[in-house]
């Protein structure tokens, strides 16, 4: 496996590099806008068209399991939850037209568990105060301090770990898969590719569908769980 590759370099502070993972993400970034603006194009206060119909439907979908995983009271982390998960999904998606998957760079899902984290904090103070939030990391008892503390940076790094070690394991499995079955294709002499071209595009939609979307899935809910358990909402 490889890592992204660069494309150029911007000039600045020391040289920004612009590699695949960053114009994929851009390439995603597009496509949800798009498909965004098709959905709710033309709105109206009784649905009637299938579009409009179907963008209803994932907003409630999204805000009914933001309301039973978090509570009634998290229901404006909806937008937040459902843009991690379509960024997530549509970013393992893109392997199926031949890009590189944006999940495939550590990268990304540290950022996304970056962001989940500050969220994570930030909801803790709001729900307890500095005071109260500062003083829930010597609880249930003092001795518990130091190891509350150093789940502030275990938090964000396992959830980060965790997406990317599924996602680029998966991307092993399936380059192995298709080596094997290229030599076998070669030992048996079979004039079409059938095995390395048949069976391993079935594994792959499986990765790239089926594991995609449950990993999207996982890393949100990890997210509404440790962000709620911070403490009540608004």
């Amino acid at each position: 496996m490889e890592g992204a590759r660069i494309f150029f370099t911007i000039p600045v502070f020391g040289g920004i590099h612009i590699n695949e993972t960053i114009i994929n993400m851009f390439i995603v970034s597009g496509l949800l806008l798009i498909l965004s603006l098709v959905l709710t194009h033309k709105m109206e206060k009784i649905p009637r068209k299938k579009t409009q119909i179907l963008a209803e439907k994932v907003v409630v979908m999204i805000d009914n399991l933001v309301d039973s995983t978090m509570g009634p009271g998290y229901k404006s982390f909806a937008p937040y939850i459902m843009a991690l998960f379509a960024s997530s999904l549509f970013g393992s998606l893109i392997g199926l037209v031949g890009l590189r998957s944006t999940t495939q760079d550590i990268n990304t899902t540290a950022t996304w568990a970056v962001m989940t984290a500050v969220l994570l904090h930030a909801n803790g103070f709001k729900a307890n105060g500095f005071g109260g939030y500062m003083k829930s990391f010597a609880e249930p008892v003092p001795f518990m301090l130091p190891f509350n503390l150093i789940g502030i940076f275990s938090t964000p790094l396992s959830m980060a770990l965790r997406h990317f070690g599924n996602v680029i394991g998966g991307s092993v499995i399936m380059s192995m898969l298709y080596t094997a079955f290229g030599a076998l294709s070669s030992m048996l002499r079979i004039p079409i590719p059938i095995l390395q071209v048949g069976v391993p595009a079935i594994l792959s939609l499986y990765m790239d569908l089926f594991s995609g979307f449950m990993q999207a899935f996982i890393f949100c809910m990890l997210t509404m769980v440790y962000i709620s358990n911070t403490g009540a909402s608004d």
